[in-house]
C-alpha cells in the first residue's frame, strides 16, 4: 500500500502537499477533504485542482534563476 501511495504522490502534481505546507495542515487531510468535496459537488473541485497545478508549474518556471538575460 505504501508503494502505491508513493507512486501516486510522485506522479501527481503536488497541489495538496503544497497547500498543506502553506497552511500548516497535514496533506492527507487535505486530500480526504478534496475527495469528499468532489463527491458532493460532482467533481467540480477537479477544475480547481488543475488550475492550481497549472499555476504551480508556471510559478516554478518563473522563479527559476537565469544566469543571463538571454537564457530561456
Amino acid at each position: 500500500m505504501k508503494r502505491l501511495q508513493y507512486f501516486i504522490e510522485s506522479q501527481a502534481f503536488g497541489v495538496c502537499a503544497m497547500l498543506g505546507e502553506k497552511l500548516g495542515i497535514a496533506s492527507s487531510s487535505i486530500r480526504l477533504s478534496f475527495i469528499y468535496v468532489s463527491f458532493l459537488t460532482f467533481g467540480s473541485p477537479v477544475l480547481l485542482y488543475f488550475v492550481l497545478a497549472f499555476w504551480m508549474n508556471v510559478s516554478k518556471h518563473l522563479r527559476r534563476e537565469r544566469s543571463t538575460v538571454w537564457d530561456l
